[in-house]
């Protein structure tokens, strides 16, 4: 993970915007799912966003790999960062509030560090990073509680599905860097998409049976939003912030995130967390911000310039 950098204007905006469109995304997901199975909510969401970003790569000219190493790459990523952690968070939706799973989402930072220290030889654990994920680690245990490891029950396995999603996420990332570097960003997730779309669409058929059709167009709107909004434009907003504001900026998405899951839960769902949901939340946010170490820097600055 690079140092965070001064953020230009431009960057903000897609920061901002970015926020808004994955942290609405847990909402749509609740919607869909009042009709939809999980593994067909996330199969319209990865194939629909598929044939977009191959139409969008058409437009641009962009050139389209045709090596099998590269497109096993791209399966391999489709699984670890679409396939498992969509289908991980969305069924978790079925037993735990939109807001909660934000929340819960966001501690993909925190296992991004660890499985970067361990499978990559550039990215160490310093004294910073260990004490983000500690506190962010306690965040979660504060979250699910005590009562979690004696009584067991769906609502438990609904967070801990999240949490595994975000462990994906990291192995995703990891790949990322190993085996799809020097490709154009925007072909990455079309590929990676194609692989994902393959992998759900057996999974569905295989665990779910034919889908349903006879869907309202409420769902069909959350459904669309999904593929459209928090997938083809989070994915193209992601990227550009990355050459931007870089990967160190970007970490500030996971910060701004779950507050505004948490207004639209509760404002359309009328979802009502616990207190100890909100303490865990906070202890989450410290946990990146430490792990962020901007704070840090402008303390230090402050007192040399005293």
């Amino acid at each position: 993970m690079s140092s965070p950098t001064a953020i230009p204007l431009r960057a903000w905006i897609d920061l901002i915007l970015l926020a808004l469109v994955w942290g609405a995304i847990f909402l749509f997901i609740a919607i869909a799912l009042r009709e939809m199975t999980p593994f067909w909510t996330v199969f319209h969401r990865v194939f629909w966003a598929t044939l977009l970003l191959w139409l969008y790569v058409w437009w641009k000219g962009f050139a389209v790999p045709t090596g099998a190493r590269i497109w096993f790459s791209f399966f391999v990523m489709g699984a670890l960062n679409n396939a498992i952690p969509f289908t991980l968070i969305t069924w978790g939706q079925t037993e735990i509030e939109s807001g909660l799973a934000s929340i819960l989402n966001s501690t993909t930072a925190f296992f991004g560090i660890m499985v970067a220290a361990i499978f990559l030889a550039d990215e160490k654990l310093t004294a910073r990073r260990i004490a983000g994920v500690l506190i962010g680690v306690l965040g979660v245990a504060v979250i699910i509680g005590i009562d979690a490891l004696t009584a067991f029950d769906p609502r438990s396995l609904g967070q801990i599905a999240v949490l595994g999603a975000a462990l994906s996420y990291a192995f995703a990332g990891v790949w990322a860097k190993r085996r799809m570097q020097g490709l154009t960003p925007t072909v990455s997730a079309a590929g990676m998409l194609t692989g994902s779309s393959a992998i759900m669409g057996i999974m569905a058929l295989a665990v779910e049976g034919p889908p349903d059709l006879s869907l309202t167009w409420t769902t069909i709107g959350a459904l669309a939003y999904c593929a459209t909004f928090g997938t083809v434009a989070a994915y193209l907003l992601y990227y550009r912030i990355l050459a931007t504001a870089g990967s160190g900026n970007l970490m500030l998405v996971t910060i701004m995130m779950p507050p505004i899951s948490i207004l639209l839960g509760a404002w359309v769902l009328e979802e009502a967390l616990s207190t100890s949901t909100y303490v865990g939340c906070g202890l989450i946010a410290l946990g990146l911000v430490v792990l962020d170490g901007r704070v840090f820097s402008l303390r230090s600055s402050r007192a040399k310039s005293a």
